[in-house]
């Protein structure tokens, strides 16, 4: 009878002859991590590479399942274009780490563009710096969708009306947006009713309306109660 059970990323086979360990893989697992051939730092490419080796030398794997799994790292390796080395099985011990004093270092951060950021970087190692690098080309830039410029003729403010004939300027405030205030001047204009000094003008001086685009100028956003 065999008795198999999963437990974080190994699983435990019970056979008649004793206890097997193996790596688990999920079957949702794609074999995709950051290709060699990506604009990352070098660094964060091989931190994958450099985990799944330790994971392989450290798990006590029989023979078989050491080189079964390690061909299985290896074509992971060459479908994200990684080059290849060739390792020899290592035997690990668990041991009681000594606490030990870690020394302060300073650190400093680079956003990476490429290849020159290393060449950059490289000088500050000369005096003790340490280095680490972030990448503008995360999920969650690249899955979150820009809001679209908010139009600033639908916000509240100081706005300025100037005649398209004479340039005669009208300057006022409101706390609804341009929109509804422009479009109160047009009726007003259409309908030769005066409880606006710029419509009052144009009908008085026969001059042409024009669009809000070129007649209205946002001065000042600010808030104000309506009026």
């Amino acid at each position: 009878m065999c008795v198999l059970i999963f437990y974080l990323d190994i699983s435990i086979h019970r056979t008649p002859t004793g206890m097997k360990t193996s790596i688990y893989r999920k079957p949702t697992f794609t074999d995709t991590i950051i290709p060699y051939t990506s604009n990352h730092p070098t660094q964060h490419k091989y931190t994958t590479v450099k985990f799944l080796y330790n994971r392989l030398n450290t798990h006590d794997l029989g023979k078989e399942e050491h080189e079964h799994k390690l061909n299985i790292f290896h074509n992971l390796l060459h479908n994200n274009s990684f080059p290849i080395k060739h390792q020899k099985p290592q035997i690990h011990t668990l041991a009681q780490e000594k606490p030990s004093h870690t020394p302060k270092h300073r650190w400093a951060t680079f956003t990476y563009v490429g290849k020159e950021t290393s060449y950059i970087t490289n000088i500050f190692r000369q005096i003790d710096l340490r280095i680490a690098f972030r990448t503008n080309n995360t999920i969650g830039n690249l899955l979150t969708q820009n809001k679209p410029p908010l139009d600033k003729f639908s916000l509240s403010g100081v706005y300025k009306l100037a005649c398209p004939e004479c340039h005669k300027a009208y300057v006022g405030q409101t706390g609804r947006s341009f929109n509804i205030r422009y479009n109160q001047h047009r009726q007003a204009f259409r309908n030769n009713s005066h409880p606006y000094s710029f419509a009052k003008h144009l009908n008085e001086e026969a001059h042409s309306f024009g669009t809000y685009t070129t007649l209205c100028r946002c001065c000042n956003i600010t808030k104000k109660e309506p009026t």
